[in-house]
């Protein structure tokens, strides 16, 4: 596995940091920087380890960006993700991303020329084009304005039967937006029918409990997406999708991300849009992660994880293809960026032996993410990948500790075995728990990621090593929605808004250990540096020079 063509993979020696030094390298997930109060969950915890590296060598301590352009987002609206943050962290380069990547190809009409569109619209004439994914302008997995001109362009292109499955959100935006959500598409439907469409929405359910869940954590989920969307069952039935989001969230303790599975049926009870032999279906999320499973159960025919009961033959593109290694799946609207000569890659040539942990819901960022997209290993005989299974059937906010221990644990006795140069390891607490906004546990996370952080960092010092501790974007430092004036918002009844998304704010880097040589310090003449300088930072930690079209090292070495 790796890039291909013609590479020159040696790297130069660094003139002045010496090759040989163990680094590790934390990844705190969710862990940005936020002005202290009570809804900055990073703030309440005790999180001793981490305070003492803000609190050390004020030029060993930085704080970088880690949303909007820096990760190849459209703007600075954008909020970061792991997936983005990850690939910045490995690649040393800005990739345009997701969002920005199907924008374009909307824009310039690309999308409809490519071999995706082809296929799918094969299904046109006699079928039924599905399109299934996350209904929200949160940007992280999808966005409403890029299935409002997929609606258009296929109607447009000869599409005379559409059904949209929609998933719920609550996650990446406020709890509650759904309705908002499900009135703009419905109206769009609307106009669709008045030009001579059979469009309508078909079924739906909340993102955390119908469809999207990632890396096989719980399969249930996605059975319950394949039952509505493929049999057109569920326990609850309704007319329109309006009315099924009012009154499953009229339910006690119900909210978007946890919506049970409805479909719409018509007037003899009959569901309106099952997926059948001849259709075409879409999954428009430009994520990858949380559509990997159902395009297995979509594509793969040895496919054994539920009983899909019946697997119609379709015509199925992604918005993206979400695993490249895989190829899956086989067809997608739009091409994913081509992340080559990651940092990964170029160390295991230069003889750089890697270890990389963490558990389930964030193995894949550590390895999958940061090698380009790509699964694998560039180099078996050097490189080890392990991954702790995560809790599973139970929502974070009940464990909210996770893996943390046992992640540093591996990563303590892969440093002290001396069989390692690089230990990395994603520990994924903060993003995790923060996301339910449940800031108690949230705040327990944290304290449970910093003592992680600890035993990584004292495992350093024992073999005189160098530590690298970053994170990928922000969310546990800032639990509450706010308005204008920065202040918490209260909803209509007077109701804190906790905020359950990522977050805008830059995250920390932090550089250090007895391994360091004298004289390395963070740079002082790069105006916005991002997450993509990590790479080459991490590369002249190892001894090396970084690639000349990398982005800029964060570090310097004067002379003492």
């Amino acid at each position: 596995m790796g890039s291909s063509g013609n590479v020159n993979w040696k790297l130069e020696d660094h003139p002045k940091l010496p090759k040989g030094k163990t680094i590790g390298l934390i990844v705190l997930d969710g862990w940005g920087e936020s002005e202290p109060d009570q809804y900055n969950c990073i703030h309440k915890a005790p999180t001793p380890a981490m305070d003492s590296l803000k609190n050390g060598r004020p030029d060993t301590w930085r704080l970088i960006k880690a949303h909007g352009t820096a990760v190849g987002l459209p703007s600075e609206d954008d909020m970061g993700n792991s997936e983005v943050g990850h690939n910045a962290l490995g690649a040393g380069r800005i990739y345009a991303q997701g969002a920005k990547l199907v924008d374009l190809a909307l824009e310039s009409g690309k999308i409809y020329e490519d071999e995706g569109f082809k296929y799918i619209s094969e299904s046109f004439e006699k079928g039924t084009v599905h399109l299934i994914g996350l209904l929200s302008d949160g940007g992280v997995h999808s966005r409403l304005d890029q299935v409002q001109l997929l609606l258009k362009g296929f109607a447009e292109r000869g599409a005379k039967r559409i059904r949209v499955h929609i998933l719920t959100d609550g996650r990446d935006v406020l709890d509650g937006s759904s309705v908002g959500f499900v009135e703009t598409l419905e109206g769009d439907l609307s106009e669709l029918r008045s030009k001579g469409v059979d469009a309508q929405v078909a079924s739906g359910g909340g993102r955390m409990y119908v469809t999207m869940d990632r890396y096989e954590n719980d399969w249930n989920v996605v059975k319950r997406g394949w039952d509505a969307q493929v049999l057109g069952e569920a326990p609850h039935k309704f007319k329109n999708a309006l009315e099924a989001v009012k009154k499953l969230r009229a339910e006690p303790k119900a909210n978007d991300q946890y919506l049970p599975p409805f479909v719409i049926v018509d007037d003899s009870g009959k569901a309106v849009g099952p997926i059948v032999d001849g259709d075409a279906v879409v999954t428009f999320n430009f994520r990858a992660d949380r559509m990997v499973m159902l395009a297995k159960a979509l594509e793969n025919e040895e496919f054994n994880k539920f009983d899909r009961v019946r697997v119609p033959k379709i015509r199925y593109a992604g918005m993206l293809q979400y695993d490249g290694e895989l190829k899956l799946p086989s067809h997608y609207l739009v091409s994913p960026p081509l992340i080559d000569r990651t940092s990964g890659e170029y160390l295991a040539h230069n003889g750089v032996r890697t270890f990389a942990c963490s558990e389930t819901v964030k193995f894949g960022h550590v390895t999958f993410f940061w090698n380009g997209n790509r699964s694998g290993y560039f180099n078996e005989k050097l490189e080890k990948y392990v991954e702790i299974q995560s809790d599973c059937g139970i929502s974070f906010n009940e464990q909210p500790k996770m893996k943390a221990l046992e992640i540093a644990e591996k990563a303590r006795d892969a440093i002290l075995s001396g069989n390692f140069d690089q230990v990395r390891v994603n520990l994924p607490n903060g993003d995790m728990v923060g996301h339910t906004g449940d800031l108690e546990a949230t705040v327990v996370a944290c304290e449970a990621a910093d003592i992680a952080v600890r035993m990584i960092l004292d495992a350093i010092e024992k073999v005189g090593g160098i530590y690298v501790v970053t994170a990928d974007h922000g969310n546990a430092e800032d639990m509450v929605k706010r308005d204008k004036a920065g202040k918490p918002a209260l909803d209509k009844e007077g109701k804190l808004q906790i905020l359950t998304s990522h977050t805008l704010k830059p995250v920390p880097i932090a550089i250090g250990g007895p391994g360091l040589s004298a004289g390395v310090r963070f740079r002082q003449d790069l105006d916005t540096p991002g997450l993509a300088n990590v790479a080459a930072t991490v590369m002249n930690l190892h001894g090396f020079v970084a690639p000349s079209d990398y982005e800029p090292s964060l570090i310097e070495v004067v002379d003492k």
